[in-house]
């Protein structure tokens, strides 16, 4: 199963990465997950600033790049991590409201 480091590696938007702001975490009924979503975007957005995250080919060197160029704190990256490899079971595209919508299965992770 894709998880949700796989699909951002993978999905992009005219050949560039997707915007932060764009992906979303959803449930299977559809129903956003703000805490994941702010989760989520918390992360893009360090990624964005200190990696590139195209080099990366895995959760662990990632969080580990973090934790070399961050003061985050350990707990903050294992939450990180926790994100990252949070299965995804599908990826809907809603266009209407400009949005990548990451849906995710709350029992199999």
């Amino acid at each position: 199963m894709m998880t949700v480091f796989d699909v951002l590696k993978m999905v992009t938007i005219n050949h560039m990465p997707v915007d932060v702001q764009q992906i979303v975490m959803t449930d299977t009924d559809g129903k956003p997950n703000s805490v994941l979503t702010d989760l989520l975007n918390d992360v893009l957005g360090k990624v964005r600033i200190f990696i590139d995250l195209q080099e990366m080919t895995g959760v662990s060197q990632l969080v580990n790049e973090l934790k070399m160029f961050t003061p985050l704190p350990t707990d903050v990256l294992d939450e990180y991590t926790k994100i990252l490899e949070q299965p995804v079971s599908s990826i809907n595209f809603a266009p209407r409201k400009q949005q990548i919508e990451l849906v995710y299965d709350e029992y199999t992770y």
